[in-house]
C-alpha cells in the first residue's frame, strides 16, 4: 500500500511539473531521437526534484515511443556523448600523479564515472522508472550482437541494476492459489523449464499440500516476479519429471516427505540478465522449508541438461566408437525410447557420455559446458545422479536425449563445494557419477583425442 501511494504521489508530481515546464511535443524520425538526447542533457543539468521527475518521465515516454529501428541511434548517443567528463578526469588524474593521496584517488573515481550512469539514476526517479529501465536494458541486450560497441552502455546498466536489485531489497513470497491473479498469470507466462499448459496445470503445481512455489519480488516492481522456483515434496530423490507433473498422481503427505525437489527455476526479467538471484533464492527457500518441515533433510534438484544434445552432435561424437554411431543416429526419431532393445544400446553409450559431458567437457574459459551445471555447481551443489530418460517430453528428448540430473544441496558441504568450483573449477560429484565416467573410459567410449568441449 505504501509503495502504491508513493508511486501515485510521484506520478502526480511529474504530471504537474510537465505542465509547468511546457515540454515540447514529439518530432518524427531523427528529430525524435535528437529531442530525446537533448532531454537527457537537460535531465543532467536540472536540480529541482519536481522538474527532474517530470523530465525523467518525459524521457521514458519518448523512449517508449521509439520503434526498433530508432533505438540503436539512442543507445549510440549514450555510448558516444554520455561517457566520462574528459576534462574533469584529466585534471583529477594530473592532480593524483603530481601528489598521490586517497582524496585525489577518490576524485579520479568520481570523475571517471560515465555521465550516462547519472542519467539512469535520474530516470529511475520517475514513476515506473525501474520497470522502464529494465525493459530498456532488455532492448539493449538484443542489439549487442549486431552492435558490440554498445557494451559500454550495458556495463553501466549491469553495474546499477546489480546495486538496485541487491539481495537486501528482495522479498521472498510464497505463490499459492490465493495469490493475485496477475501474479499467477505471470507464473504461467514466465515458466521456462516445463511449460504450464493452463490454469488447471498451474493449480496442480502450487495448490496441493506437497507442492510449493516461491518467488523473489522487488518493491519497485509490484506484482512482477523476478525469479521463481517450483518445489515438490517427496519421500525419495526422483529420477524423472513426468511423474512429478502428472495430472493423476498420489500426493505425498507433507509430514511423510523427506526430500524437497527443486524441479524448475525460471528467470522472469530478461532485462536483469547477469544479475544473480538464483543462489539466494534456493538457499532462502531451503531455510523456509526447514522451518516449516523439519523432517525434510534432503534438498535436491531435478534439472535439465539443455546443451547435451548440441554438444554431443558437435563434439561428443568424437568419443563414440564407430560400432555405436548407428544407434546414436536414431535419436532423431522421437519414438526411439519405445524400442527397448535400441534404448538399451543407446543408454550404454549415452550414460558414460553424459558423465564425460558434466565432468570433463569444458568451455574455452575452463568451466563446465552445461549452463545449468555451472549455476548449481557454482552455488555449492554436488552432481549427485544422472537420470536416464528423466524427461521424455519432446523438448527433453530434443535437448538432452531425455537425460536429467540431480544436484544435491548438502548444507554441511555447500561452502566447501563452492570454493572448490570457484577456485579451481572442480566439479564435486558422487561416486556413482564418477563410476559412469570410468566405465565409459574402459569400455564404450572411444579415446578422447583431446576433446575438451
Amino acid at each position: 500500500m505504501n509503495s502504491a501511494f508513493f508511486s501515485d504521489l510521484l506520478t502526480t508530481i511529474a504530471e504537474r511539473s510537465r505542465a509547468l515546464l511546457g515540454l515540447p511535443g514529439e518530432d518524427d524520425g531523427a528529430g525524435r531521437n535528437n529531442g530525446l538526447v537533448d532531454l537527457c542533457e537537460a535531465l543532467l543539468s536540472g536540480r529541482g526534484e519536481a522538474s527532474g521527475t517530470a523530465l525523467a518521465r518525459e524521457v521514458l515516454d519518448r523512449y517508449a515511443a521509439l520503434n526498433e529501428g530508432e533505438r540503436p541511434a539512442f543507445f549510440m548517443s549514450l555510448a558516444k556523448n554520455f561517457g566520462p567528463d574528459g576534462e574533469a578526469l584529466a585534471k583529477a588524474t594530473q592532480a593524483w600523479t603530481q601528489s598521490p593521496s586517497q582524496d585525489k584517488a577518490t576524485a579520479i573515481h568520481y570523475a571517471s564515472e560515465p555521465r550516462r550512469q547519472e542519467v539512469f539514476r535520474r530516470l529511475n526517479r520517475a514513476p515506473g522508472g525501474t520497470a522502464a529501465l529494465v525493459r530498456m536494458r532488455e532492448h539493449l541486450l538484443k542489439l549487442l550482437p549486431a552492435h558490440p560497441e554498445l557494451k559500454v552502455v550495458d556495463r553501466d546498466f549491469a553495474h546499477l541494476l546489480a546495486s538496485w536489485f541487491n539481495r537486501g531489497f528482495l522479498v521472498l513470497r510464497r505463490i499459492d492459489w490465493s495469490s493475485p491473479a496477475v501474479v499467477l498469470e505471470k507464473i504461467i507466462r514466465y515458466e521456462a523449464v516445463h511449460q504450464i499448459r493452463d490454469w488447471d496445470d498451474l493449480r496442480r503445481r502450487i495448490d496441493p499440500p506437497d507442492r510449493r512455489c516461491y518467488a523473489f519480488f522487488h518493491p519497485a516492481l509490484v506484482d512482477e516476479p523476478l525469479i521463481f522456483v517450483e518445489v515438490a515434496l517427496t519421500a525419495d530423490m526422483p529420477g524423472a519429471v513426468q511423474p512429478l507433473l502428472a495430472g493423476e498422481r498420489v500426493a505425498t503427505p507433507p509430514e511423510q516427505a523427506r526430500t524437497a525437489v527443486f524441479y524448475s527455476i525460471s528467470n522472469c526479467q530478461q532485462g536483469l540478465a547477469g544479475v544473480s538471484f538464483g543462489n539466494f533464492l534456493i538457499k532462502q527457500v531451503v531455510e523456509e522449508l526447514r522451518r516449516e518441515l523439519p523432517r525434510v533433510d534432503t534438498f535436491v534438484t531435478l534439472s535439465p541438461a539443455p546443451g547435451f544434445m548440441k554438444w554431443m552432435r558437435t563434439r561428443g561424437l568424437d568419443l563414440v566408437a564407430e560400432a555405436d554411431r548407428e544407434a546414436i543416429e536414431t535419436l532423431d526419431d522421437p519414438l526411439w525410447p519405445q524400442d527397448e532393445e535400441l534404448a538399451g544400446q543407446i543408454r550404454a553409450v549415452l550414460e558414460p557420455l553424459a558423465a564425460h559431458y558434466f565432468l570433463e567437457a569444458r568451455t574455452t574459459g575452463d568451466r563446465p559446458v552445461d549452463p545449468v551445471a555451472r549455476f548449481h555447481l557454482g552455488n555449492g551443489a554436488r552432481l549427485e545422479r544422472i537420470n536416464w530418460l528423466g524427461d521424455i517430453s519432446p523438448k527433453g528428448l530434443g535437448e538432452s536425449a531425455g537425460v536429467m540430473v540431480n544436484y544435491l544441496y548438502d548444507l554441511d558441504q555447500i561452502e566447501r563445494n563452492h570454493e572448490a568450483f570457484a577456485n579451481s573449477g572442480e566439479v564435486v560429484a558422487s561416486a556413482a557419477v564418477r563410476r559412469l565416467l570410468k566405465a565409459g573410459q574402459r569400455g564404450r567410449l572411444a579415446p578422447a583425442n583431446g576433446v575438451k568441449a
